[in-house]
């Protein structure tokens, strides 16, 4: 099969990109969704709620794979929190829940590439009120859909530690495409990790848009709150 682009002597090329301008980095903005909303994290809004929240989880094993934390006090977990806030990249959001009014999580837009149109999300430290609800999958739909629609941007990835079954599981689930290990990638707590590299694209974006938004409608859930159809059979059937 011939290349689809080449040069004038016969290489092939990539895709041209006529009018291609570098994309705005993200923004401290609110997010509003039908189960939670994304707020620009600040601990003295968010913080007591996280700190409890988090502190149900009867083990610290959600902080395993992640660079920082357990944390050995309130203090030293309320000064990562006032770090956090302070960034720009990462920057971080809350996610609050719309019921309660209560943060339950956050997560991050990070390595920042507004030249090349590519940003990552990271810093996933969902709490047990969060884990495996509608609003957590509700929060990653609010911050691919401003990736994407509003900033503009081609490439969203995502990536964990290769041995972090959990949240390899994760981006799989959210549609993710898995693209390989990076090995031996970095050093964090003072241990090895090989790094595995997820994406989704600017062409893919649609049909998993559409997908997010037909799962997380309310006749997808029974009136016990059981999902109806899966994420993955909803991308399936998405046009």
């Amino acid at each position: 099969m011939s290349p689809a682009w080449t040069n004038p002597y016969g290489q092939p090329i990539g895709m041209p990109l006529p009018g291609w301008r570098a994309r705005q980095r993200p923004n401290a903005i609110s997010l509003q969704g039908r189960f939670c909303r994304l707020e620009p994290l600040d601990p003295a809004v968010h913080g007591q709620a996280l700190a409890e929240a988090y502190a149900l989880a009867a083990e610290p094993r959600d902080w395993t794979y992640m660079a920082n934390g357990p944390f050995d006090s309130d203090a030293a977990f309320f000064q990562y929190l006032s770090t956090a806030a302070r960034s720009d990249d990462p920057r971080h959001y809350a996610v609050v829940d719309a019921r309660s009014g209560r943060a339950t999580g956050t997560l991050a837009l990070m390595r920042q590439d507004p030249a090349n149109g590519v940003i990552e999300v990271g810093h996933v430290m969902f709490s047990p009120l969060l884990q495996r609800t509608p609003a957590a999958t509700e929060a990653q739909h609010l911050l691919m859909h401003y990736v994407f629609d509003v900033l503009g941007y081609r490439r969203y990835e995502w990536k964990c530690d290769s041995l972090n079954a959990g949240s390899r599981k994760a981006a799989e689930r959210l549609g993710f495409q898995f693209e390989g290990i990076f090995r031996q990638a970095l050093v964090y707590k003072g241990r090895n990790r090989d790094t595995a590299w997820f994406s989704v694209i600017d062409s893919e974006w649609p049909k998993l848009d559409e997908a997010f938004t037909t799962w997380l409608a309310a006749d997808n859930f029974s009136t016990e709150g059981t999902q109806v159809r899966s994420l993955a059979a909803c991308r399936g059937a998405a046009s």
